[in-house]
């Protein structure tokens, strides 16, 4: 039986000439957009990650704020 991935339903719904086309194993005559496409996501998705990872640097260093005013609190009043 054979799997059917969402990607291939995707590109079937957006186009039944290409999806088929594929199927039959030609290439498809814009390489040249399909590569910018490419490059496109792939810098997108290392942007995305590195705001992730910003993200959580910056929640960690709120979290170490809140503990070093904690201490900092505490002792004063101690």
């Amino acid at each position: 039986m054979r799997i059917l991935r969402a990607s291939e339903i995707s590109a079937y719904l957006y186009c039944q000439r290409a999806w088929w086309y594929q199927k039959q194993g030609k290439p498809s005559e814009n390489q040249v957009e399909l590569s910018s496409g490419t490059d496109l996501h792939y810098r997108h998705g290392r942007s995305v990650l590195a705001t992730g990872c910003l993200r959580a640097l910056a929640y960690g260093l709120l979290l170490l704020a809140l503990a070093l005013l904690t201490i900092y609190i505490t002792g004063r009043f101690l």
